[in-house]
């Protein structure tokens, strides 16, 4: 295990955790089910993958389980459903595409049916995409998802008007310059891969003293490039601290990642900032907060100028390109008074807003049967007045297409919407936290077997066998990705800490005479004790 020495320096750990370690830091980190120990008691894996490492057939499931043993019926009809309609009867259904062997799902065991009148039926049709990604050119990258897309209409035709839709499935107008390709499959694909080998350099990083903080997003990969790959570059996102993957596929780099958790020179918060507390003017990618939940109301003020100026770019006869806010948070933020103040606030102003909780199973240690009784959060939009939808947090295509109609929705309606996205923390809060504590190891590794967002996604690129991706591939781009951000976090680490002078700017536009006393108090007090500084 070639990565042992990313956590050689870990302290006080428990025998959980240094089997969680060496399952977190394995040389090819856990894409693969046959690479991890036989000494860990995993479960039985052989339902899910056969000998030749791709996943054997098995029968959609009707229901899904959650932590606390939540039983969820499963849904393949994507349906907002709206103020104007019936609630759903018992459980809100969770929407899913795309099962765990990477086959799309054909409805005929759906545990959910909706009952739709003709008016709410003809609604529920998936909506014109606004912005519509459109084919451009003729090169190997529009020929083979193209193919792709007509293979998938044919194997599965309940879903032929979504997988036409599907941005993920639709070559990008421009080349993205980090894949130097139109492929928008394969980059989610890519960055998926890279985001996890990032939370596990940086992690173990973190444990060897090297930056003071780190939080991962291991096993919720799906929610951040689903929902990314659905917005447009004028929307402005405002996250928790699980969603660097927007912020990634929007093109923030490795590099870029790395200078900030060093608060190095380069960092574009000029190291004012805690590690992973990213943010980005040019991407619309608000700084994120440590407190909970207050990027909620914020959201909703966004929405409302997003609003508001394209109400008064219309009067003048200007053209503007219509914009939603999208906003991330936990399923803990729904306990707080910010979740309250801000769904309530946008819907009486009927503001263009997104509210997307990823309900991850637990808010730090407090689990989902301790933080409420009722159906998660997603039944509390109805009494907002608020459309809403459940969906698959793991599955990539499920969340984007959720993600797209709900953008349509609230852009057609001026009006904001709640999606929960059901999935699973495998890794802990952040390096402050030992989870387990509070779970036990062989429930993280049940989840991490069952559910996983990436082997699901490379399930469904080997049994569709496009462009022939095998599982050494997967690992050839598992590696590359290591390469390029040891290089990267190496890079940072060399890079001098910002200016002390950047302490006090960019606070007001002009320094008030009691900031400036302030700096001056430090300096003398600098120079009085320089030995110490």
């Amino acid at each position: 295990m070639s990565n042992w020495y990313f956590v050689a320096n870990a302290r006080g750990t428990s025998i959980n955790n240094l089997r969680m370690l060496r399952y977190l830091s394995s040389n090819v980190s856990p894409i693969y089910h046959e690479d991890i120990d036989s000494s860990d008691d995993v479960g039985d894996t052989s339902a899910l993958v056969s000998n030749d490492g791709i996943s054997s057939p098995r029968s959609s499931p009707s229901e899904l389980i959650f932590t606390g043993n939540t039983s969820i019926p499963v849904t393949s009809v994507l349906h907002i459903v709206t103020p104007e309609e019936d609630t759903p009867q018992g459980i809100w259904p969770v929407f899913r595409i795309m099962d765990e062997d990477g086959t799309f799902r054909d409805g005929n065991n759906d545990g959910y049916e909706h009952h739709l009148d003709t008016k709410t039926a003809e609604n529920s049709v998936l909506g014109k995409d606004l912005n519509s990604t459109l084919e451009h050119g003729d090169d190997v990258h529009l020929s083979s998802l193209r193919e792709l897309r007509e293979r998938l209409c044919s194997d599965y035709p309940n879903h032929a008007l979504e997988i036409e839709q599907s941005r993920i499935l639709t070559p990008s107008k421009f080349q993205y310059r980090d894949t130097e390709s139109k492929d928008t499959l394969k980059r989610v694909h890519q960055q998926m891969i890279r985001l996890r080998e990032m939370d596990t350099i940086f992690q173990n990083s973190q444990r060897q003293g090297r930056f003071s903080f780190y939080m991962t997003c291991r096993g919720e990969e799906a929610i951040p490039f689903g929902a990314a790959t659905a917005l447009e570059s004028q929307d402005v996102v405002l996250a928790q601290y699980r969603e660097q993957g927007v912020l990634m596929w929007r093109g923030f780099s490795l590099q870029q990642f790395s200078d900030q958790c060093y608060s190095n020179e380069s960092d574009l918060g000029k190291g004012r900032q805690m590690p992973v507390h990213y943010g980005s003017r040019a991407l619309n990618y608000q700084t994120i907060s440590s407190c909970l939940g207050t990027q909620i109301p914020q959201a909703v003020g966004v929405a409302y100028s997003l609003k508001l100026s394209a109400a008064n770019a219309t009067d003048d006869g200007r053209e503007t390109k219509k914009a939603v806010s999208l906003c991330f948070f936990g399923e803990g933020c729904s306990s707080t008074n910010d979740f309250h103040s801000g769904l309530n606030l946008s819907a009486t102003l009927k503001c263009p807003v997104i509210f997307f909780c990823r309900n991850n199973g637990y808010a730090i240690s407090t689990s989902v049967k301790e933080q409420y009784a009722g159906d998660g959060v997603i039944s509390r939009a109805p009494g907002y007045g608020m459309a809403a939808i459940r969906v698959d947090g793991n599955d990539v295509f499920a969340v984007h297409a959720a993600v797209r109609e709900a953008r349509i929705y609230a852009l057609e309606n001026n009006a904001p919407i709640l999606i929960e996205a059901m999935s699973y923390r495998c890794g802990h809060h952040s390096t402050s936290d030992d989870s387990f504590r509070y779970r036990s190891v062989e429930e993280v590794q049940h989840f991490a077997n069952e559910s996983d967002p990436l082997i699901r996604l490379q399930n469904f690129l080997k049994h569709h066998k496009y462009d022939n991706m095998t599982d050494d591939d997967f690992r050839i781009m598992v590696e590359d990705e290591k390469k390029a951000i040891l290089y990267a976090m190496r890079k940072a680490e060399r890079k001098p800490k910002p200016s002390l002078e950047d302490l006090f700017t960019d606070v007001y536009n002009e320094m008030p005479p009691s900031l400036k006393a302030q700096q001056n108090q430090l300096n003398e007090h600098i120079a009085k004790y320089p030995d110490s500084y």
